[in-house]
């Protein structure tokens, strides 16, 4: 049977830095706006400015592994929509750390470059977004940092998405770009503030991240939609069961940090940039803290009353940023080093006493063989499980499918586990 765990993750979640977090932050902040329609041709202000130097350090970042790096610059113009009325360039920027051996299947961890103030049309105004979404962007470099001093079958990208705070154009461009390219999209990790510790209801908590995900696919087809209804799924889309697995991936080598899976999109009424992805049937989640100060979002900088209002560095914690960072790399390195998930997972067991799953057998080299999930219905993660070998069919005895959730893991050689996948279209990667 292969080993419980992959000590290289513990090693993985002890390297980022909160110093080069920090130091990744006050440049983005010395920008003075990285407004989607700010500056675009100087060199020390706007987000033109800021792109480039985004670039920059993933060139750097490559120079430093041998050039392991792919860095692709993915943009196009957008016009007439409400926060984009004339026509503006939206240029992302995302680096490709290819696999060994199945490079075209990816996980991908994401961050905003752009920021904003009260007016989303103020392109002019300072708006230094320390914590939306500097700390975002610099998790994602230096996940960067880490991850590419590593080897994987699978590849990892690393994505720098503009145009978050016009409409999450960035996010639509690059999804488009990932069909167009025929990437196979496993997993979509967007981190959009991931450095503040101090609610704005007088919370402190500087060990707990929140992780957002859609619970149906907003891609189904009508047919999908209803075999769902007959068959469940509604909590078990992929998306769902990533969450999952960055909770228990991150909670087991990430010491101290609680992941909070919440059933929802996004928060209320809001949205971010793994949005564009799920729409076009891409797994995705938001990582952010859990409580929010709204003092330090979208205002413009001020102080009334003695309060300050404005996304400004001193309020950014980087050890949390820095273990928030971790909590992304040994999620995204344990996928990569994972076989891909499973797939055309089936299941049966109407009016029986048994349950048996069926699911097409991988050729991957790193393949040891798979791994049956099953859960209380009511339960939020799964409970139970069992190892079975690189078989195609398992049927669990006296576990009754009316009683039950069921799912089915890929497992490596060397222990790392795919997240889990849903039988059917409602729970498909």
């Amino acid at each position: 049977m292969p080993p419980a765990e992959d000590l290289r993750l513990y090693a993985i979640a002890s390297a980022p830095s909160a110093q080069r977090i920090e130091t990744d932050i006050e440049t983005l902040v010395s920008f003075g706006t990285r407004h989607s329609l700010s500056e675009t041709v100087s060199e020390t202000r706007g987000i033109g400015a800021a792109r480039r130097w985004i670039e920059s350090e993933f060139n750097a970042i490559s120079e430093r592994c041998g050039g392991c790096l792919e860095i692709l610059v993915i943009g196009e113009e957008i016009s007439g929509q409400e926060r984009i009325p004339s026509p503006a360039e939206i240029v992302s920027v995302v680096a490709i750390q290819r696999g060994t051996s199945d490079p075209r299947r990816i996980v991908m961890m994401t961050g905003d470059i752009d920021s904003r103030v009260s007016d989303p049309m103020d392109r002019l105004s300072d708006s230094p977004g320390a914590n939306d979404n500097a700390s975002g962007l610099a998790g994602v470099l230096e996940a960067a940092r880490v991850l590419t001093r590593y080897e994987f079958p699978g590849s990892i990208a690393y994505g720098a998405l503009a145009g978050e705070e016009q409409g999450l154009f960035g996010g639509q461009i690059v999804a488009e770009y990932a069909i167009e390219e025929r990437w196979n999209l496993d997993a979509v990790l967007n981190n959009d503030m991931i450095g503040n510790i101090a609610g704005i209801n007088g919370r402190i908590d500087n060990q707990s991240l929140r992780v957002f995900s859609e619970g149906v696919r907003a891609a189904e087809t009508p047919e999908e939609a209803a075999l769902r209804y007959r068959q469940g799924g509604e909590v078990d889309s992929a998306s769902r069961n990533l969450a999952r697995y960055v909770e228990r991936v991150g909670e087991q080598y990430v010491i101290g940090m609680d992941l909070r899976m919440v059933y929802r999109l996004d928060r209320f009424g809001r949205g971010g940039h793994h949005r564009p992805f799920n729409a076009l049937g891409f797994p995705g989640v938001r990582i952010m803290e859990v409580n929010e100060h709204y003092d330090r979002q979208h205002q413009d900088l001020r102080t009334e009353n003695g309060r300050h209002y404005g996304d400004t560095i001193e309020f950014v914690d980087f050890d949390f940023a820095a273990r928030a960072t971790a909590v992304n790399a040994v999620a995204l390195a344990a996928m990569a080093w994972a076989p891909a998930p499973p797939e055309r997972v089936e299941i049966e067991g109407m009016v029986s006493p048994d349950t048996t799953l069926r699911w097409s057998v991988g050729d991957d080299p790193h393949l040891a063989g798979y791994r049956v999930y099953w859960r209380d219905t009511t339960a939020p993660t799964w409970q139970r499980s069992r190892y079975v070998g690189k078989v195609g069919e398992f049927t669990l005895e006296n576990v009754v499918i009316d009683n039950h959730i069921f799912g089915v893991a890929s497992v490596a050689v060397d222990g790392n586990e795919s997240p889990v996948v849903f039988p059917g279209p409602a729970g498909r990667f």
